[in-house]
Parts: structure tokens; C-alpha cells; sequence
């Protein structure tokens, strides 16, 4: 079944409370349940980023763009229209924040290549 990486983008000077934090977890939970979740992680704050551009690294994330990805969450879904539903349901698109949807075209799984 094709696998579809989903991008969780959030505002970086937004303040997450708990019941917000509790939302993504249920959102998480039920994606488990119904087995269409492979993977899920959430990212450090941003203030732990690091970026590396040819010979140098340098602090913080430096993207030009006013949302950071917050998290990435790997689905699985029958095409491309299913995770879009799945998509839709992401806390994240009620908060002022959204999510971006990407079929992975290819994947380098540790446990597969180690040997």
C-alpha cells in the first residue's frame, strides 16, 4: 500500500496548551487503531535546529517560510485521495496551522539495510 509522509506545519511563535497537545495524541491514537499510521514524530523546538548548507552549520532553522514543520507522520492509504481525508483530520488544520501531504517514492529502512 503506498505510504504518504504528512508534514505538520505550525506557527513559531504559537503557544501549544495541553489540551491542544492532548488532540494531536487522540488524533494519533485513532490513526494507530485504524492501522493507517506507520510512524509519527514530533520535532524539538525549534531553538534545538541546526542547518547544514555545503561546509557550514549554523543555528537555527532557516527556511524561508513563516511556518516550521512541527511533526511528521507516515501513513499508509489505499491513493492519494484517502490520505487527503486522512490529512483533514489533523488537529493541526483547526489550529491555524495545516499539514502537507507527500507520497514517499522511496524509503531506506535501518532494519532492512543493516547486515
Amino acid at each position: 500500500m503506498p505510504q504518504y509522509a504528512i508534514l505538520i506545519f505550525s506557527d513559531p511563535t504559537a503557544e501549544h496548551d495541553a489540551a491542544e497537545l492532548a488532540e494531536h495524541d487522540a488524533h494519533s491514537a485513532d490513526l494507530i487503531r485504524s492501522g493507517a499510521l506507520a510512524a509519527a514524530y514530533a520535532l524539538a523546538p525549534r531553538t534545538a535546529a541546526r542547518s547544514v548548507r555545503a561546509e557550514s552549520v549554523t543555528d537555527g532553522p532557516f527556511t524561508e517560510s513563516k511556518e516550521l514543520i512541527a511533526g511528521i507522520g507516515i501513513i499508509e492509504a489505499p491513493d492519494l485521495d484517502a490520505a487527503l481525508a486522512i490529512a483533514r483530520r489533523n488537529p493541526a488544520t483547526r489550529h491555524g496551522a495545516g499539514v502537507e501531504v507527500r507520497e514517499i517514492e522511496s524509503a531506506y529502512l535501518r532494519e532492512a539495510t543493516a547486515g
